[in-house]
């Protein structure tokens, strides 16, 4: 069995302060729904909050330090409950951990503790009032829009601050008084033993206050629902998958809490000419065979409604790239555009007429091998192939 001071990397000498600062350290590092699926973490976990559930125990630290873990298997008799022989599950050691970031059985339990520390997206309880959840909603915007920027217009339908009390909850000021069951902590107390629990205080429901007289226009919560118009300011450069946060455009909190932020997730709708690859921009150039044998200047569209002009050398084989540089997407971060990629295509002429056939088959007669580098690079591969039985 391992020290329970050197899982927690501390002396022997630290303080319950610094007992506690170690735990929380740890258990943010190994917690499980950090490492999903990690069975070294999962183990990691239980062994840290094993050695915090005795050592932040003024009793069982005595114990432990005079007589060792095992001393601690008889303590039942000490406190009328069962002693520590570790912890045999993930659950209990999820209590411990929502214990030392005093989150007990009452209100929010395990998911609060996330919103705080994990930076979850939903509302956690904060001083004064509980912060209002935050929202998110997809955007679709056009490919012309995402190169050059955009500003979009949306409806929203959200808790605001009510006017009538300005978010107090309170029919009038005095209406407020500081709750005398928590004593304005917002928390209950109790100790069982070895074990001392935290609770959300049930007569204010963690506010630390109570209102005698409740705001007619929200019934004391501080807030109403309304409809409301937001512009989004929507920077060039953007691509499908991409989030934008707009802080403080979720719903207001209640009791004058905080509101909550609007993330909004993009999508860039698929152009019909242009194809984004990261800051790149991919374009097809179809090209008959006599430009791609005698070579060509050719203008093209480019992703920002101008055009740029391009030189096809002679004797250009399909699927060749010729790059512009600085004319493809802007980098969302620092605006600096990536490139145009232009895909050379060789089409095979069709619907021939006489004449053009005729001259067709004039050229075929003085076509020479060295006019069709790879064909002659393949037959000869052929031959080789061919003699090596």
């Amino acid at each position: 069995m391992s020290d329970y001071y050197e899982t927690l990397e501390i002396p022997r000498s630290a303080s319950q302060e610094e007992v506690k600062k170690a735990y929380r350290k740890s258990a943010l590092k190994f917690h499980p729904d950090r490492n999903a699926g990690d069975k070294h973490a999962e183990r990691k976990f239980k062994e840290i909050s094993e050695a915090y559930e005795v050592l932040s125990d003024e009793k069982k630290r005595q114990i432990y330090d005079q007589y060792g873990a095992d001393a601690l298997k008889g303590a039942a008799g000490m406190g009328g409950h069962e002693g520590h022989a570790g912890f045999s599950s993930m659950e209990e050691a999820l209590r411990t951990f929502m214990g030392a970031f005093g989150s007990g059985g009452g209100g929010g339990g395990r998911e609060s503790v996330f919103n705080s520390f994990f930076g979850f997206e939903s509302g956690g309880q904060e001083e004064g009032g509980q912060s209002g959840s935050s929202k998110k909603m997809n955007l679709t915007i056009s490919f012309e829009e995402a190169m050059r920027g955009t500003e979009k217009e949306v409806s929203l339908t959200n808790y605001v601050t009510c006017s009538q009390c300005q978010g107090s909850g309170a029919a009038q000021p005095s209406s407020i008084k500081r709750c005398a069951t928590c004593r304005g902590a917002g928390q209950v107390h109790q100790s069982h033993g070895f074990f001392n629990m935290s609770s959300v205080c049930h007569s204010c429901h963690g506010r630390g206050k109570t209102i005698s007289e409740p705001c007619s226009g929200c019934r004391g919560s501080g807030r109403i629902k309304e409809k409301q118009h937001v512009k989004i300011k929507i920077p060039s450069g953007v691509d499908t998958g991409m989030r934008l946060r707009m802080a403080g455009y979720g719903d207001a909190g209640e009791s004058g809490g905080p509101s909550g932020d609007l993330y909004v997730f993009i999508s860039v709708e698929p152009h019909s000419v242009f194809q984004r690859e990261g800051d790149d921009v991919f374009i097809e150039l179809p090209l008959n065979f006599s430009e791609a044998a005698l070579g060509c200047k050719k203008e093209l569209p480019t992703p920002h409604g101008s055009s740029c002009r391009i030189t096809v050398p002679e004797g250009t084989q399909s699927g060749k790239l010729l790059r512009v540089k600085g004319e493809g997407a802007p980098n969302v971060h620092n605006r600096v555009r990536g490139d145009l990629i232009v895909k050379l295509l060789l089409e095979t002429p069709v619907n021939l007429n006489e004449a053009q056939k005729n001259l067709l088959c004039q050229f075929a007669e003085t076509e020479k091998e060295q006019n069709s580098p790879r064909k002659r690079s393949f037959f000869d591969k052929i031959k080789v192939f061919f003699s090596n039985p």
